[in-house]
């Protein structure tokens, strides 16, 4: 497509360093620089959004609002871009279009990041496997890759600096082979990344690991550990960053509507292009029709049955890979340092990741069906702890797996290329149906890139004027602006949490130092928001044992993120299902009465909500609701 011949053009003049790289074998690919264009400082209509997204008294506009914005697009005023689809992606192209001027709207029949966007391994990486193979294979296609997504790694954690950070990661050593080759692996790495470097790698002996990571074994595979190399990635809470996403892209003028479902398109009844949807609300029963000039399909897993609608004869261009991911106690990986093993016994990849005070393992990749609530399997869990096993000195057990979720990777292959070889872990923009412009494939890294690569394509299907060109890649999401790591400070001296007791008393409570640093990185410069709500409303109760998420914040996510069920607030607005499915289930009841309040529920919504919220944990196979008599780790 037209967009790598620009990033080839614009980097051209990096090729001679870079190709030292390379020099031992392999080609190379560049990433983009970001042009003057693509910052576009300066112009007076082009701040306004920037202006607003970072105003921290900006105030979302309501479901209501949003939802009519959609039923007044008709023929005669239509939208230039509907956006199908509110993962990473989908947000990304609503935003990206919303900041160049362009009418946007977009719906999501669940949740903003209720599909594969919240079911990530939480790394923001350029792919130290990729690169492996790039050299390995002389392969430029995975050279590519890397290059791209190390280049979009730095900018996705200075866009949302609260939400993301870089994470230092461990590989372990168990012969001098291994210590060599990691090494100049990961330094090769440190190099191709360039100006994105965000830490070097470094050697560790045997002895500064184990002090570095105490769980860590110092025998594996019948040898002795020699040492580790520790480089950096960066790590994110990617359903919140999504909901940032949706949330900038709604004060950039964006119509974004979750529980809204397409279906049926819209077609021109001369050249059958598609100009609109018919879209169901989901949570009044309510239908109605949008127009736009162009529809982008960003569905995900789910995007060929959106094809299908439009085309009953589309080709697939889905093939889903399933990845399982655990969390266990926090005793089983050190605070501010992760474990990846490269290859292990059977040669897949393992790792181990601080996250959120807890510790989250996987992975696995391997074909599976395409549902809306994947399950893990009992085999799958029980491959993770085996695979973690052999490289830690604790026991491991299955009672003590917190929660255990799947996510179905959409792994892309062109419908226009001529052999399945085409599937690959890089994105697909195509229009093989007049007026639907689908994006599918990347991953969460290079989502802001994929979205301009879609929106450009619209661009030219729906022969539409933006105002300005692409600002994303210099672009602070909401609560990011201004956003220090110290900002949790100010939370701890200035508010106080009031808790209601049982008895209807409210106590003043202090808010603690983790209370504070949570809703600073949760929030970023929004937190005091929170904070003012915990301590005027008097919802400064902690909502489970252990964790810092309080009453205060059911309340705000209700009035100012979308937040329009049970399950929406413990799986995507905060993390409490991921974390733990026992501390979810139990918050339930707080939660959905605090809810009940901010949309005036009744008794049967209330009922409703904690039946579907207990069916959504019972998919998270935690040692609290799975059967596993015949495990190996009990």
């Amino acid at each position: 497509m037209s967009a790598t011949g620009t990033r080839l053009r614009r980097l051209a003049t990096a090729a001679t360093a870079a190709v030292a790289v390379t020099a031992c074998g392999g080609a190379i690919l560049l990433t983009p620089a970001i042009s003057s264009s693509d910052r576009a400082s300066g112009h007076p209509t082009v701040e306004s959004p920037r202006r607003t997204i970072s105003d921290p008294t900006a105030v979302v506009p309501s479901r209501s609002v949003q939802e009519s914005a959609l039923i007044d697009a008709k023929s005669s005023n239509p939208l230039d871009i509907l956006v199908v689809g509110g993962g990473a992606t989908g947000c990304g192209v609503a935003l990206d279009a919303a900041t160049r001027g362009l009418r946007v709207g977009l719906v999501e029949r669940d949740d903003f990041s209720s599909g594969t966007s919240s079911r990530s391994t939480k790394l923001i990486h350029g792919g130290v496997r990729y690169l492996e193979k790039a050299v390995f294979n002389l392969d430029y296609g995975q050279l590519n890759l890397v290059f791209h997504a190390l280049e979009e790694r730095k900018q996705v954690i200075e866009n949302a600096p609260h939400l993301c950070h870089a994470l230092p990661c461990m590989t372990p050593c168990f012969d001098w082979f291994e210590v060599v080759y990691y090494w100049m692996g990961l330094k090769m790495y440190d190099l191709v990344a360039g100006r994105r470097l965000l830490h070097l790698s470094r050697y560790y002996s045997a002895q500064e690991s184990i002090e570095l990571f105490p769980t860590l074994a110092q025998k594996g595979k019948d040898k002795s550990l020699r040492g580790t190399v520790v480089y950096y990635d960066g790590q994110m809470n990617d359903a919140r960053l999504n909901v940032g996403l949706a949330c900038s892209a709604a004060l950039a003028g964006a119509a974004v509507l979750n529980h809204a479902e397409v279906v049926s398109f819209i077609k021109e009844e001369d050249t059958q292009r598609v100009i609109g949807a018919r879209i169901r609300d989901n949570l009044s029963g309510q239908e109605f029709d949008t127009y736009s000039k162009v529809v982008v399909n960003a569905a995900g897993p789910f995007c060929d049955s959106l094809r299908k609608m439009a085309n009953k004869d589309a080709l697939p261009m889905i093939c889903p890979s399933s990845g399982v991911h655990i969390v266990l106690p926090d005793y089983y990986s050190p605070e501010g340092m992760g474990l990846i093993v490269p290859k292990t016994k059977d040669g897949r990849v393992v790792f181990m990741l601080p996250w959120l005070g807890r510790t989250i393992a996987g992975t696995t990749d391997s074909s599976t069906s395409i549902t809306p609530l994947p399950e893990p399997h009992e085999d799958e869990i029980q491959f993770i702890l085996d695979a973690i096993c052999d490289y830690l000195n604790v026991k491991v057990r299955r009672t003590d797996v917190l929660s255990a979720w799947s996510g179905i990777r959409p792994l892309a292959v062109d419908p226009n290329a001529k052999s399945t070889e085409s599937i690959s872990r890089d994105h697909v923009v195509s229009e093989d149906y007049p007026g639907l412009v689908t994006i599918t494939g990347g991953k969460w890294t290079t989502y802001r890139s994929m979205a301009e690569d879609a929106v450009n394509a619209a661009i030219l299907s729906g022969k539409l004027s933006p105002r300005n060109e692409c600002i994303t890649s210099n672009l602070h999401l909401i609560g990011g602006n201004g956003w220090e790591p110290s900002l949790f400070t100010v939370l701890a001296q200035q508010y106080v949490r009031m808790k209601k007791s049982h008895g209807g008393k409210v106590v003043p409570g202090v808010m603690d130092t983790a209370s504070a640093k949570h809703l600073s990185h949760a929030y970023g410069t929004l937190a005091e928001r929170v904070a003012t709500i915990a301590q005027n409303e008097n919802l400064g109760k902690r909502l489970a044992h252990g964790y810092p998420y309080m009453e205060a914040e059911v309340a705000y996510c209700a009035r100012n993120e979308y937040c329009e069920t049970a399950v929406d607030f413990i799986a995507r607005r905060s993390r409490l299902a991921f974390l733990e499915t026992d501390a979810a289930s139990h918050a339930l009841p707080r939660i959905i009465e605090i809810l009940a309040a901010e949309h005036n529920w009744d008794k049967s919504r209330k009922k409703e909500e904690m039946q579907k919220a207990k069916e959504f944990l019972e998919t998270f196979k935690s040692s609290k609701n799975a059967q596993f008599h015949d495990g190996k780790h009990q």
